[in-house]
């Protein structure tokens, strides 16, 4: 599914001097490049603030204790997304209260948040799913209309352009109160472990964040808040100044992959190529077809034996899990997460896909499907 060896022997000389450049300093927690590194993000997100931090999760729920949260708050989030969004919000007490999907870009239909709002909601949670934005316009707008906060979990979309109505682009993360994404390995911006970050306007929010992620400490030994320790490690953030010089270019060629996938596999009777939001670029951290309901296992069966790696990105909508199963939800609750469940299946998608691979993979659809 993502080819990491070879995209680090692209530019091996850079990162492994990079590497060596830490290891000779021995400044491994909080060294230069961790500072370097926020710096530079922010100018290239177009953002005041960002705070690197130990992983996504940790990004999301620094985020949600920065707001100040009160147990049984309620948070309005979609069930198709990684467990991360969720987990979060429970661990700190929090109720998640899901809203349905669109059919189409699968993020967050803005349409449905009135269905859910109560008394108690506080915040909202789009999640950027698969490297396209949420509607953040209409989203914004409800959230300003209801006095909520909005957190933006970024992780499959960092770098994504949000394209409003007015026509000032904004970069995926930047929209809400705060932006929250994670560097693991395979994602778009992939360190070579774990790492995440968070990033804010809110001058307040930010100084907040870095003490909690800081053990809740801003003066040595004197805490402030009751906080966490999740840092990003100074190997982690120089790999990441390395590869975030790249991103634009990692970009074009999961662009250029999926352009191909959609030219030899739309039309192809049995499944729907991925659809193209009209408020957001696609960075395509994933390419996810709709396959009809009865053939999708088998045609991953079928890729399988032909050397072909798929993925079912996600297999059980989050509403259903059963460490949530006390929220009360049945099936049939969200029933376009719960049949996209049954019908996606991501291809392979990376920077390092040749032509011959990607020909070979579309032959392979277009044999199942004719078969």
């Amino acid at each position: 599914m993502v080819d990491l060896q070879g995209q680090y022997l692209k530019i091996k000389e850079e990162l492994d001097n990079a590497m060596q450049r830490v290891i000779d300093s021995t400044a491994f927690i909080r060294g230069e490049d961790v500072r370097k590194f926020e710096t530079e993000l922010s100018a290239y997100l177009g953002v005041n603030h960002t705070i690197a931090c130990g992983n996504g999760t940790d990004a999301l729920q620094l985020a949600m204790m920065a707001l100040e949260l009160q147990p049984g708050d309620e948070v309005l989030t979609t069930p198709f997304t990684f467990i991360a969004t969720v987990e979060v919000i429970r661990l700190l007490g929090l109720k998640p209260v899901f809203v349905d999907v669109k059919p189409d870009t699968f993020n967050l239909d803005p349409e449905q948040l009135e269905q859910v709002v109560s008394p108690r909601t506080r915040a909202i949670v789009p999640v950027h799913l698969f490297g396209q934005c949420a509607d953040m316009e209409s989203i914004m707008e409800f959230a300003r209309s209801h006095g909520l906060y909005v957190i933006e979990d970024n992780a499959q979309a960092l770098g994504a352009d949000f394209l409003p109505a007015n026509g000032l682009k904004q970069k995926a993360g930047t929209i809400g109160h705060m932006g929250c994404t994670s560097f693991f390995p395979s994602k778009n911006l992939g360190a070579f472990g774990d790492g995440g970050s968070l990033f804010t306007n809110d001058e307040s929010f930010a100084r907040r964040v870095a003490s909690l992620a800081n053990h809740g400490m801003q003066v040595r030994y004197h805490y402030d808040h009751v906080g966490v320790n999740s840092r990003l490690d100074t190997i982690q953030a120089a790999i990441l100044r390395i590869k975030l010089k790249h991103l634009d270019e990692y970009h074009r060629l999961r662009q250029k992959a999926a352009a191909w996938y959609d030219n030899t596999l739309s039309g192809l009777d049995g499944i729907q190529v991925p659809a193209r939001s009209p408020f957001s670029t696609h960075i395509f951290h994933q390419y996810t077809l709709l396959v009809e309901l009865t053939r999708r296992d088998a045609l991953k069966a079928f890729l399988l034996e032909k050397g072909i790696p798929s993925q079912i990105y996600y297999p059980l909508p989050l509403h259903l899990q059963k460490a949530y199963k006390d929220l009360g939800y049945r099936e049939g609750d969200l029933p376009v997460s719960e049949e996209l469940c049954h019908k996606v299946l991501s291809l392979p998608m990376h920077t390092e896909l040749e032509e011959t691979q990607l020909e070979y993979i579309s032959d392979q659809v277009h044999k199942f499907f004719k078969s």
